[in-house]
């Protein structure tokens, strides 16, 4: 599998990488690809469309040698997913499901969820995908299936490689079931481009809000324990205050919880003692 970085840190890619090995095991090997230019940082909706080309680009070259499996677009906003899945995949009629396909789909979900976890910086990590969990979400995607064997010609990318981003499988799998579930963010300004996904998947009425943490996205990112209590802030103020507690959430490595369970508050604070994180008007 493919995990590529819609962003230039290399660190980031290496972090995620890691994560996606820890959850696949041997079976499946993990190879990371950062793009080739950009951002450090995904943080506004200019960001996130300059970054889809560069994502498109960076797959292909990654189909291209021919052992390559499956694609992950690691950055919550999904950039260049859909341009990836047009590009590599095949027109696959009812019911004509490749054994091989299936088994490489729902092993890059899975690792999709636990990469949601791991509160890097930008929308990697900004909410909800449990990790190990992530088929369910995968299945209701309708991800499209491998065609035909056999290795490309070189520089040709192959086709109907599953494609998966970890943004729609989070939500997908966070509202399994008809769950409820609420997202927090370190990105603020991309608030509006979070609900639009939200609502393209169909999720609108199960999404019970946006929460924003405080302070600037690169700073936060620079400092993992501050950045860890602004979430568990946002997450903790998204479950008392937004309806139903959310399902799943990458802050306070809380996806590895059980959905009903909210953050403990930090040693020596109260929740009701701390300035809420601020909320967005759109889910």
């Amino acid at each position: 599998m493919v995990l590529v970085n819609p962003n230039t840190s290399t660190a980031t890619t290496a972090m995620m990488a890691a994560i996606a090995r820890r959850s696949l095991g041997p079976a499946l090997p993990v190879r990371g690809v950062t793009v080739a230019r950009g951002p450090r940082m995904l943080t506004d909706p200019d960001a996130l469309r300059a970054a889809a080309p560069e994502v498109l680009a960076a797959g292909l070259r990654a189909t291209a040698g021919g052992d390559c499996v499956a694609l992950l677009v690691a950055a919550f906003g999904d950039p260049g997913l859909a341009e990836l899945r047009a590009a590599t995949s095949t027109t696959s009629t009812a019911g004509a499901t490749s054994t091989a396909s299936t088994a490489s789909t729902t092993s890059t979900a899975r690792a999709a969820g636990e990469a949601g976890e791991a509160g890097a910086p930008g929308p990697v990590g900004t909410a909800g995908g449990t990790g190990a969990a992530g088929a369910a979400g995968v299945r209701a995607a309708g991800f499209p299936v491998v065609g035909a064997t056999g290795v490309p010609a070189a520089g040709v990318p192959a086709a109907g490689i599953p494609v998966v981003g970890i943004g729609e499988a989070a939500l997908l799998e966070a509202a399994a079931a008809g769950t409820p579930f609420g997202i927090a963010t370190t990105t603020p300004l991309l608030a509006d481009a979070i609900h639009a996904r939200v609502t393209a998947l169909g999720l609108a009425d199960l999404c019970t809000g946006i929460r924003l943490t405080a302070g600037d996205p690169e700073r936060l990112s620079a400092d993992p324990v501050l950045l860890l209590d602004r979430l568990e802030r946002a997450v903790r103020a998204g479950a008392e205050r937004d309806g139903p507690a959310p399902s799943s959430s990458a802050a306070a490595r809380s996806a590895r919880r059980p959905r009903s369970s909210r953050p403990a508050a930090r040693s020596g604070s109260s929740p009701r003692s701390r300035r809420p994180a601020a909320r967005s008007p759109a889910c």
